[in-house]
């Protein structure tokens, strides 16, 4: 399966940038008697973070060693709702949201290195939420290490955190993948390379309009073969690795071999002429 993510490389990216690493936190924020799960994917590391339910602020203290700053941050509506305001470094800032039934997407993009406070203000908190408090919750498994996280490279080509093609590439990874042992470690060892280099080319994409329609032409086909998988039953040890070793073949097929054919096609065809 790796290697059908890594084909949305270009040889010139496919070398690790150690120095703009995307890194993936989910922080745990518990107010109200309710547990709720906000996630951040960035080339910035949260070093801590702060909830004021009574200001309904969330308080986010980043380290970078990057100029040029690029995150997303999912936060869930029924935490912090309503008209936001932000602020990084007490000045007010405006960034991208995107919004869905039950998440805000949050683009910042935003320079300087070193510390930063980004703060959070919404106007409504705990909108909709259900009448189960924590401490009636059974014990779950704690995710603040799972590396699971944003399709970045995706969202700057679509688009958006809700295009149909993201959506598709998120549902694959949460509702197939990560429901078996091997796709999980799959998806955990995937992760670490992923994040290397994803936040640097979603931001080239976003600075460079043909870079994008480049990366574009270039998933798409992978991201067609990989719908597949929502008309299969993958939920066995055996399934994944069947199905994922007959994509990669899939692959193969179309990003090699019909390439190599045509062009062997059209060398031969040229001699007669």
């Amino acid at each position: 399966m790796s290697f059908l993510l890594l084909l949305v490389i270009t040889p010139a990216f496919g070398q690790l940038l150690s120095d703009k690493t995307g890194l993936v936190n989910r922080l745990d924020v518990k107010t109200g008697g309710y547990a709720f799960e906000v996630e951040t994917v960035a080339n910035f590391d949260i070093q801590d973070f702060e909830f004021d339910e009574e200001q309904k602020r969330l308080t986010l203290y980043v380290s970078s060693s990057l100029e040029n700053n690029l995150g997303e941050v999912y936060l869930p509506q029924t935490l912090l709702s309503g008209n936001f305001t932000f602020y990084i470094n007490g000045e007010e800032y405006f960034p991208t949201i995107k919004l869905n039934d039950n998440i805000s997407f949050i683009t910042l993009n935003f320079t300087g290195s070193g510390n930063n406070k980004i703060e959070i203000i919404g106007t409504g908190y705990l909108q909709g939420v259900n009448q189960t408090s924590i401490e009636d919750q059974p014990p779950t498994e704690n995710k603040s290490q799972d590396k699971t996280g944003g399709c970045l490279i995706a969202t700057a080509t679509f688009g958006s955190e809700l295009a149909p093609q993201v959506q598709l590439l998120r549902e694959i990874r949460d509702n197939s993948l990560l429901q078996t042992a091997s796709g999980t470690s799959f998806m955990n060892s995937f992760n670490g390379f992923y994040y290397s280099f994803s936040p640097t080319v979603a931001d080239w994409e976003r600075e460079n309009p043909v870079f994008k329609e480049t990366v574009k032409i270039m998933i798409t086909p992978m991201i067609s073969s990989l719908s597949i998988l929502n008309y299969v039953d993958m939920d066995s040890e055996a399934s994944v690795l069947g199905y994922g070793i007959s994509l990669i073949l899939l692959n193969i097929g179309m990003y090699f071999v019909a390439p190599v054919i045509a062009i062997m096609g059209i060398r031969k065809n040229s001699k007669f002429f």
